[in-house]
């Protein structure tokens, strides 16, 4: 395998419909808004998919849910202690923090694409691992209109208790929306992590995927769908332009799926892809 050995971006447009893409905890999981009442999906959230997706496909992941664990650690602290090499480098106060990041990057996907803060409690050994894949904020190309139901629960805890008293709470859900948002690979940083390009290949992957698989009741099943992926390859390390004039060259139009365009300003020399979702 060959590391990366040229600059990439990508966008992707995907659709939300009768569902709740992101909650806002401090809101009570309102989904994500801005003032100007465009809706967002947080980096964070995008990557936790991302992770999920890559996890499905047999990769290696160090930063599991607990509903996607695979491995049987309780921790990060426990995935990193079950590595050998990393348990004896860390347990080593003058502990070589290249080499940590090294066999860390080796052995986790999410470590070499995203990067990673590895410093637990305890641990005088600190290492900061930065990736070559950053993902920004998904954002709605219109305001969007959010629906919130009164839901109830009633339901006997215990056999031959009286009925339970009912439990009130809210949901939300986003009416319709029509989401995109940018990302990049770095061939500097991938040079450092060992980010291929088979890694590049299994995250455009991840990305035509995206929503496979993550159904719940705040997201439906085919409540999220990904329309478009596009996969901007650069003929250098550098890149022939620079990220945000790429990204300046998707224009993406519409206020339902039926008006959807998605047009792309050819940029010269730059090879352009332009993939539909599953």
């Amino acid at each position: 395998m060959t590391t990366l050995d040229h600059k990439i971006d990508f966008a992707v447009v995907f659709s939300v419909q009768n569902a709740n893409p992101n909650g806002d905890p401090l809101n009570g999981n309102r989904p994500r808004q801005n003032y100007d009442g465009y809706g967002e999906v947080s980096d964070v959230c995008i990557k936790r998919k991302l992770r999920n997706r890559l996890q499905d496909m047999g990769e290696a992941i160090f930063v599991q849910s607990d509903d996607r664990n695979n491995d049987g650690f309780k921790s990060l602290n426990d995935r990193v202690d079950a590595i050998p090499e990393l348990k004896k480098i860390k347990a080593d106060k003058k502990g070589n923090a290249e080499v940590y990041a090294t066999i860390a990057s080796q052995t986790w996907f999410d470590v070499r694409a995203f990067g990673q803060v590895f410093a637990f409690k305890g641990d005088s050994l600190s290492v900061g691992v930065r990736g070559p894949v950053s993902i920004h904020p998904a954002k709605s190309l219109a305001p969007i209109d959010i629906t919130s139901i009164q839901i109830t629960k009633s339901v006997n805890s215990v056999t031959g208790d009286k009925k339970g008293s009912d439990t009130m709470g809210m949901k939300h859900r986003v009416d319709f929306g029509i989401y995109k948002f940018f990302g990049s690979i770095n061939t500097q940083l991938a040079e450092k992590t060992g980010f291929t390009n088979e890694d590049a290949e299994k995250l455009k992957e991840a990305l035509i995927s995206l929503f496979e698989n993550d159904a719940s009741s705040a997201r439906p099943e085919g409540s999220l769908e990904v329309h478009k992926v596009i996969w901007w390859e650069h003929n250098s390390k550098l890149g022939q332009y620079s990220s945000a004039k790429v990204h300046r060259s998707l224009h993406v139009e519409g206020h339902s799926l039926n008006d959807l365009t998605i047009a792309i300003e050819p940029l010269e020399g730059l090879a352009v892809y332009e993939l539909d979702g599953k």
